[in-house]
């Protein structure tokens, strides 16, 4: 076992490994920590080469012990796309696209998702449970299938259809809570401590998070063991971009790269931007109430923003929103350039890369990684107000031509 204990990320305070979250004196969030001394002894890139191209490629680097207690759906090692027909639309040299709308649940919530699953296992949890704005709550309930463990969803009564019937095909236990998302995150922590259930993103947060340290890992892999010069993610509690740059950050420590010198930016809906506000303003987080189409980022009290500011700071990096048109003309031009149809959060991305680069903030020199994290099959209703709706003809050549002459007409006019 490479995991030495749980550590508070503000007082400094050491745990045994136990399903808590947070520390008993500050009220700070407790984080894995890991003997990389032993795990230097033991992982190479050989020996990572070797291994199947899941997010358990990393094992030593994930907090699991026990290798049957591992929930594993084949996530991980998604597409580093190079996007060349993107980065000539947005002005850029060398722009690459990670890809994790592939993943089983078409999200990258089954990254984290396997760790906590698989740690509740070990804890011998036998009900497992979220909070859920969509993607987690697919994860949850299709890992909990998988280990036949209970489960219970609770979900804002305003999320997108799309991603509540995907949810409701594993036939968890689906509740849906008048309020947002942090209405529903208060009522299961309570349920999480009343009934001694593992909630992956509460009691089990520590080890869910690390999940996505795996994605800094991969990126890494895939530019031959080099680090990005600027990574663009999505924020919602701020979790993926702490977990991503702590990734790169170990594989640093380890020796498997030369150097984590990575601009990390952040990326949110102008309806929901906590985070990318205080950065703007220098003051301290302030929460907000959503009000956005984007509800899978729609966290207005951020529980890892303070930490998320911290890195984008610490690396040089920034922050930028997107308005709701410019969320989905985010989406449309990501998939009329690189064919990759993306959710509302990657339509943030894509707006926030854009904006950042016309504002200058963003090197068009630089070798730059966006993260899209979801598939857009997810949030169809939102998009179909905007997309133009194809013509009706009757089935004979000559109306086809009618209509190909016109198209022609209208072009050259």
């Amino acid at each position: 076992m490479t995991v030495t204990g749980l550590r508070c990320r503000n007082c400094g305070k050491h745990y045994p490994i136990e399903a808590v979250s947070i520390c008993e004196e500050c009220f700070g969030p407790l984080e894995v920590e890991y003997d990389y001394e032993e795990i230097k002894e033991r992982l190479s890139k050989a020996e990572i080469a070797r291994r199947a191209p899941t997010l358990w490629r990393y094992r030593e680097l994930l907090p699991v012990e026990r290798d049957e207690s591992i929930v594993d759906l084949k996530a991980g090692f998604t597409p580093l796309h190079r996007a060349d027909n993107l980065a000539e639309a947005l002005g850029l040299k060398e722009l690459y696209i990670k890809n994790d709308s592939v993943n089983p649940t078409f999200s990258f919530k089954d990254r984290v998702v396997s760790v906590a699953v698989s740690k509740a296992i070990e804890f011998g949890f036998d009900t497992v449970g979220c909070a859920s704005t969509g993607n987690l709550a697919n994860s949850v309930a299709a890992h909990a299938a998988k280990a036949r463990l209970n489960c219970y969803i609770f979900i804002p009564a305003n999320l997108n259809l799309g991603k509540i019937i995907q949810t409701l095909a594993y036939e968890p236990n689906l509740i849906a809570v008048e309020g947002n998302y942090d209405d529903v995150n208060r009522l299961c922590t309570e349920i999480a401590g009343y009934y001694n259930w593992g909630f992956v993103n509460i009691n089990l947060r520590p080890f869910y998070s690390e999940g996505s340290k795996t994605l800094g890992y991969e990126v890494a892999e895939q530019l031959g063991w080099q680090a990005p010069e600027r990574a663009v993610i999505p924020v919602a509690s701020g979790s993926l971009l702490t977990k991503i740059y702590k990734g790169l950050k170990e594989l640093e420590v380890l020796g498997l790269i030369d150097s984590a010198d990575t601009r990390i930016t952040a990326a949110q809906s102008e309806g929901c931007s906590p985070v990318t506000t205080a950065f703007r303003t220098g003051e301290p987080i302030k929460p907000v109430k959503p009000n956005t189409i984007e509800k899978s980022l729609a966290i207005g009290n951020p529980a890892d923003g303070h930490y998320a500011l911290k890195v984008i700071r610490e690396t040089r990096g920034t922050a930028g929103a997107a308005s709701d048109p410019e969320i989905i003309e985010g989406i449309k031009l990501l998939a009329r350039t690189e064919g990759i149809f993306t959710e509302t959060a990657g339509g943030v991305v894509i707006a926030t890369l854009k904006n950042l680069v016309e504002a200058g903030e963003i090197d068009r020199d630089e070798r730059v990684v966006a993260y899209i994290t979801g598939n857009g099959l997810k949030t169809q209703d939102v998009l179909a107000d905007y997309l133009t709706k194809p013509p009706v003809i009757e089935a004979e050549l000559d109306a086809f031509r009618q209509l190909v002459e016109k198209k022609q007409e209208v072009v050259a006019w």
